[in-house]
């Protein structure tokens, strides 16, 4: 755990009209939840993307040819810099805005509470938090419901 300010350095970039998707402020301020006493420092770009995109990226490197709610790139350590050396690059989020309107609508959701769980989701993976097996999923699960309750917004993993 460590304690302080983070030092941090959102990038949000927008690959379509910007309506109805929320501020770069936004996406900041649930970074900064999901990394609040587990990291000092931390760069990290967003690019919210339409559904040819977010299909093209997962198909890319995922090998699943359809768009999906949110892509994390960990950052991976430089050639030459030890293992063990802490830098602050985190790595990047893809964000596809349609499939998110989507499964908002779907899951009777504000669109923004989505936003902001995706966000936090995808920041976790950038973490190394994963979901491949029971035990991991309830665990990440734990920490997105208090990351978003610190945040003001309902347990996404309730039905409405």
């Amino acid at each position: 755990m460590t304690k302080g300010p983070v030092r941090l350095d959102v990038t949000v970039n927008y690959g379509l009209p910007r309506t109805g998707i929320p501020a770069a402020v936004s996406f900041r301020k649930w970074v900064a939840a999901a990394l609040e006493g587990r990291i000092r420092e931390a760069d990290l770009a967003i690019r919210i993307v339409d559904a040819r995109e977010g299909r093209a990226l997962n198909r890319h490197y995922r090998g699943k040819d359809y768009a999906t709610n949110v892509l994390s790139f960990p950052a991976e350590v430089p050639e030459g810099l030890p293992k063990n050396v802490k830098f602050p690059l985190l790595g990047d989020l893809v964000i596809c805005a349609p499939v998110l309107a989507r499964e908002a609508r779907e899951q009777k959701k504000p669109l923004a509470a989505h936003y902001a769980h995706m966000t936090v989701h995808g920041t976790l993976h950038l973490l190394g938090w994963n979901h491949e097996d029971e035990r991991e999923a309830e665990c990440m699960e734990l920490l997105e419901r208090e990351i978003l309750a610190s945040l003001g917004i309902a347990d996404p993993y309730l039905a409405p």
